[in-house]
């Protein structure tokens, strides 16, 4: 989709979001995805991660969430760079992966076995998954769409998860809400996808087991 650029955690960006409660303990989490996740030309401050943490804390939720996206990145890619991109200690791993391997019409066998080996491993080191979903560009036939689709809801069914099933639902296709590349979202474009997942990754969380 674009260049490998590792988009690292926006400490000043987050800094701006207002505190959790004296005593809460603050859940983290990590968002592991592509150029959606990581802000692909956009301000810090607009990337999906920090826009989501601003928009929990506003809500009393006491989070930090690690922008562990990378521009480019495949299902593969993530798979090879997860034990360090999730560190131990993480609370919930938000998944957003899929988008590259569809645009380059890779075998929706390859990135099944990717998402489920990357959902497998978290789950052996007990952190839960957000599956954000994604949809196969139509221009690649009826047949590869519906192999593609129908990897995130499969393994969400299988393993449990929580499912947002298309995460640029209500942005895709307009051209207000996407850079002229049509590919990636404006920064008013990252505010849809905010409020549109918030109710999942909410509930997200409410599944999410007590620690001290």
């Amino acid at each position: 989709m674009n260049l490998l650029v590792l988009a690292l955690p926006f400490a000043a960006a987050q800094a701006q979001n207002p505190a959790p409660n004296a005593g809460e303990r603050t859940l983290k989490l990590v968002a592991l995805g592509d150029s959606l996740t990581a802000g692909y030309n956009l301000p810090a401050s607009a990337a999906f991660p920090v826009v989501l943490e601003k928009a929990l804390r506003e809500k009393g939720v006491a989070v930090d969430i690690v922008n562990a996206g990378v521009s480019g990145d495949t299902t593969q890619g993530g798979l090879e760079r997860l034990d360090w991109s999730v560190p131990d200690g993480t609370d919930g791993v938000i998944l957003e992966l899929g988008a590259n391997d569809a645009l380059r019409g890779i075998d929706p066998a390859l990135p099944r076995q990717a998402l489920e080996a990357i959902v497998t491993r978290l789950k052996a080191r007990n952190i839960p998954v957000l599956l954000a979903g994604m949809y196969a560009p139509r221009n690649l036939g009826a047949e590869y769409t519906r192999r593609f689709d129908a990897i995130f809801p499969e393994l969400a069914q299988r393993y449990g998860l929580v499912l947002y099933p298309f995460f640029l639902e209500g942005i895709a296709g307009d051209k207000a809400l996407n850079q002229a590349d049509g590919l990636h979202p404006t920064a008013e474009g990252v505010k849809v996808i905010v409020r549109n997942i918030l109710p999942s990754v909410e509930r997200f969380i409410a599944t999410l087991p007590a620690k001290p």
